[in-house]
């Protein structure tokens, strides 16, 4: 017995000093997490704070951008996503349903203002066991209008979510410069520039958001007599851009007109305030519309994607010869075809040539020869790239838009510098284009190209930048300047010259046309197709007293055709000198505006027709029908008061209509809606149509469609 009690009495005192031994550790932690400010890495006081600590943000407003007249082109507007509440024990009260009810009127009212057929509508509305429903992207981004008109209905169960989105109130238009937005991440909803100017002046536009921060109680309400730390919202900048609407609106219209008649890769203008340096409007073709983001190329023509320029580079090689006093316009050459010490052959555009000529009708004639010449007998590589360089090409301009590009400005050998001379081998931009042409309307002086006017702090209107006009050096003298203003005249309005498509009544369009051979992209040469060529124009009006530089050029026109560059340009020049108030008086002014086509879907044919017989634009009712059932163009389509909607009624009994001269794409989306098939036979208008009009419309009716040039038309 003794035994047992000495083994219990020994059992006892490990117990008492294990438990001594965990009550010191106990100890011993309560004085760490005491003194030591972060426990396993975790800072214990931030971590009190956070939980008891209530942030709200005050977003800041993104800057808006500006045209250079005031113009909205970008601004933060509410965006809203339309949200149908399908249980019915959302409705606490009968009388005052939180649900939607009758699903049948929901669907057929919702229909016309979603643009959405009554039957899809209902489909989502029908849906079982589901709290609630979207209408996908019909009902995503609806404006004020919008949620106005659907507010107004007064229909039980429907709901709106609230959001802020960048908006861009003339849709496709100066799509490349303006760039887009989209939200940072899916956590994190905030804006963030994505190309063009949003991107460059991010940082600038967003602004800087505010907070209120306090301690907050279990329910989240603010603890009384605590601190509250507030910081104010800083709004984004507001930014000017130089861009002139009315100037960008008769570039983008010119390239509407052409891309009706003709086809291409791609087809780039940009136009230069000639005094000053300030982009007036850039466009490219294919664009996008930055509100939905169709983007088929991320990259800005007019200054991120270098291409061989062809022969508006003469313009400047002509100027180094003058410059380095060794041009003698009346010198002659035998043209045709050159031989080169290696026993490499370049021709002129015509390989017979003119016998010989003098270098100032080889400039007005486009003869790679003439410039061969002139380097072989008076210049050197060194003396064609230091002019070259001092004219800004290879290197960057610096205008105020992201990822420009420097171009290519090497060359070395015999065969290179030749081909440099005349814009092949090289690489340059159209904005280093627009750059060197300064100096021809400034008596030599080089300007620095700028598409930012300023930039104003939106809630007290201070100006933080304002840009002015800006020059380098002077790079030519007054007898170069005039020399070559007379060239690009007799290149123009001479008579037989290769500029002479380009020439309008008065003679006040000068400049020099370029043809440029597009390189294999897996080497050995250039392509040899009739259509593998880029076709430029720079040029300046008027010649009298310059007031815009213009430089376009198109890459594969249909049929390798100079037409879509002269029409283009000639209607650019002919509107902006209406603009300008020094027009020709046989040419009859036309308010041209543009219009934003609605949707007509499921409305009477009557109230279509009011519409927009009060915003002056035409239309042509299909059919016998009372009801709108189809509409060319479609909703949201951008047209001008010159163009026509057309309506396709709910009448079983279509006939065929007169199609001739729409451009293909209005008559074959028109046809098509109809319910025939359509083949087209060529480029542009339609000038026949194998269907007479008045031909009833039966299914797998199929008609042909000839299409052919503006000027072919009657």
């Amino acid at each position: 017995m003794k035994k047992k009690r000495k083994n219990t009495i020994r059992y006892s005192k490990l117990v008492i000093l294990g438990s001594l031994l965990l009550f010191c550790l106990m100890i011993g932690r309560v004085i760490q997490l005491g003194v030591s400010p972060t426990i396993d890495g975790v800072d214990l006081q931030k971590l009190a704070s956070k939980r008891t600590t209530r942030t709200d943000i005050e977003p800041a407003k993104r800057g808006t951008i500006y045209s250079v007249t005031g113009e909205p082109l970008a601004q933060t507007v509410s965006s809203y996503t339309l949200i149908a509440y399908l249980d019915a024990k959302r409705t606490t009260n009968p009388k005052k349903p939180h649900h939607v009810v009758n699903k049948e009127e929901t669907a057929e009212k919702l229909a016309p203002i979603l643009g959405m057929e009554k039957e899809e509508i209902l489909h989502l509305l029908l849906k079982e066991n589901v709290y609630q429903t979207e209408f996908g992207t019909k009902g995503k981004g609806l404006t004020e209008l919008v949620k106005k008109q659907i507010d107004d209905l007064n229909l039980p169960g429907l709901g709106f979510i609230e959001t802020f989105k960048r908006y861009y109130p003339k849709g496709n238009f100066l799509s490349y410069t303006l760039g887009y937005t989209k939200p940072t991440s899916e956590e994190d909803s905030t804006i963030k520039g994505e190309m063009g100017i949003e991107k460059e002046f991010n940082e600038l536009l967003k602004g800087e958001d505010g907070y209120t921060r306090y301690q907050k109680d279990l329910q989240g309400y603010r603890i009384a007599n605590t601190p509250v730390d507030t910081k104010e919202a800083v709004q984004g900048k507001d930014i000017y851009l130089t861009v002139d609407e009315s100037i960008e609106f008769f570039v983008e219209q010119a390239l509407h007109n052409a891309n009706n008649e003709y086809g291409w890769e791609w087809f780039h203008i940009t136009i230069l305030d000639a005094k000053t340096g300030a982009v007036l409007a850039t466009s490219t073709s294919p664009s996008f519309d930055p509100n939905v983001r169709n983007i088929s190329n991320y990259l800005d023509l007019m200054v991120s994607a270098p291409y061989e320029p062809g022969s508006t580079m003469k313009t400047f090689t002509y100027m180094a010869a003058m410059e380095n006093g060794v041009y003698d316009g009346t010198e002659t050459y035998k043209s045709g075809v050159y031989v080169t010490s290696d026993g490499t052959e370049i021709g002129d555009w015509n390989r017979n040539g003119w016998g010989y000529i003098s270098f100032d009708k080889g400039y007005a004639m486009s003869s790679n020869v003439g410039v061969i010449n002139m380097i072989s007998r008076h210049m050197s590589s060194t003396m064609l790239r230091q002019y070259f360089r001092k004219l800004g090409f290879g290197r960057k301009t610096g205008i105020d838009l992201p990822n420009e590009s420097k171009g290519n400005l090497e060359f070395k050998y015999e065969t290179e510098i030749y081909n440099a001379g005349f814009g092949q081998g090289i690489t340059t931009t159209p904005i280093q284009n627009v750059k060197a042409m300064t100096p021809l309307t400034n008596d030599g002086m080089l300007l620095e190209p700028y598409i930012v006017s300023k930039i104003v702090d939106s809630e007290t209107g201070e100006v933080i930048l304002d840009r002015e006009k800006q020059e380098i050096e002077r790079v030519a003298s007054t007898a170069t300047v005039q020399k070559m203003i007379q060239l690009m005249d007799d290149c123009v309005n001479g008579i037989g010259n290769t500029g002479s498509g380009f020439r309008i009544d008065g003679g006040e369009l000068i400049g020099k046309t370029g043809t440029a051979q597009i390189a294999s992209e897996h080497g050995g040469g250039y392509l040899s197709g009739k259509e593998d060529i880029i076709s430029s124009f720079a040029g300046i009006y008027p010649k009298s007293n310059p007031q815009v530089i213009i430089y376009a050029s198109v890459k594969r026109p249909s049929g390798g055709s100079q037409k879509p560059l002269s029409n283009a340009i000639k209607e650019i020049v002919r509107n902006i000198s209406k603009y300008y108030g020094n027009s020709d008086s046989s040419y009859q002014t036309v308010d041209v505006h543009s219009y934003e086509v609605p949707n007509f879907q499921n409305q009477k044919v009557e109230t279509a027709k009011v519409t927009l017989d009060s915003n002056g634009i035409r239309y042509v009712v299909l059919g016998n029908g009372d009801k709108v059932l189809k509409q060319s163009p479609n909703r949201g389509d951008i047209m001008t008061n010159l163009d026509v909607v057309y309506f396709i009624t709910n009448d079983s009994a279509l006939v065929v209509p007169n199609v001739y001269g729409l451009s293909s794409k209005v008559a074959k989306d028109l046809l098509q809606k109809m319910g025939l098939k359509v083949s087209l036979e060529g480029v542009g208008y339609v000038t026949s149509q194998s269907l007479p009009e008045g031909t009833p419309i039966t299914e797998g009716l199929e008609i042909q469609l000839v299409l052919g040039p503006r000027y072919q038309l009657e």
